[in-house]
């Protein structure tokens, strides 16, 4: 069923399983803000994170720019439901709109809008890290990465945290958001249309175009250059990775 923005149910069972496997997967990744969907099953599902020995202290922050699209008269009711809507309007999903609904455009620039906000906060981190710390490291970044991401070297990627120095790499910000599949099937979109955001080799169009399943978790690195603060440099390491479930 549709659950939308209208239908604010919890968890069920197995998402709450699913939930905890995404905590554990995580539980050894410093994350220096931790974001998530004011909607309860996102809230619920955020709250793994309790399972992170480095995220115990840290505040969560609940945002509504971050909700699932909105759906209108179909939410509470079955994607077969959805379907038949589409086709009599002569459309197709998912870019139909039901009525009560948000277009596509609409979640993308609500997905734009707290993108843009990430990147002014994590400039703003690095700014104040550094007036903090400027005599103890040169680095452009200064909040040091505990461990690589646990999916890093399936992916073919190099390590993240370490340079050619072998002295580990440090980053201004480390952000974890909590949202749902509509919602972030549109912010990826965003960022390989809009931004030109690398994709790893192997990932299909397909992919690319697919829900996440639920609790699957991508990766990003954005590196941001404070003259051009809102057009990032932006890779995909991983996307709707669900190796912990």
């Amino acid at each position: 069923l549709f659950a939308g923005q209208g239908v604010d149910e919890p968890l069920s069972d197995t998402g709450f399983r699913q939930a905890d496997a995404a905590g554990v997967f995580l539980s050894n990744m410093k994350f220096t803000h931790v974001f998530s969907s004011d909607l309860l099953r996102a809230k619920q599902a955020s709250a793994s994170c309790g399972k992170n020995k480095f995220c115990k202290d840290l505040e969560i922050k609940y945002d509504a720019r971050l909700r699932e699209r909105k759906y209108g008269i179909a939410e509470g009711r079955p994607l077969s439901d959805l379907k038949a809507m589409a086709k009599a309007a002569g459309e197709q999903c998912p870019s139909f709109t039901p009525s009560g609904g948000e277009t596509l455009n609409e979640v993308r620039e609500r997905a734009r809008d707290f993108f843009e906000f990430l990147c002014q906060l994590a400039v703003e981190a690095g700014q104040n890290k550094q007036e903090t710390h400027s005599a103890a490291s040169n680095s452009l970044g200064r909040s040091e990465v505990q461990s690589v991401f646990p999916w890093t070297d399936h992916c073919g990627e190099p390590e993240l945290n370490s340079d050619n120095s072998g002295a580990s790499k440090q980053l201004d910000a480390n952000i974890l958001v909590v949202s749902h599949g509509a919602y972030m099937r549109n912010w990826f979109v965003y960022f390989v249309s809009d931004l030109k955001c690398t994709l790893p080799k192997t990932l299909t169009k397909s992919q690319l175009s697919s829900v996440s399943p639920n609790t699957g978790v991508s990766h990003f690195v954005i590196k941001l250059d404070k003259e051009k603060i809102l057009r990032p440099e932006i890779n995909c390491v991983c996307l709707n990775q669900d190796s912990h479930l």
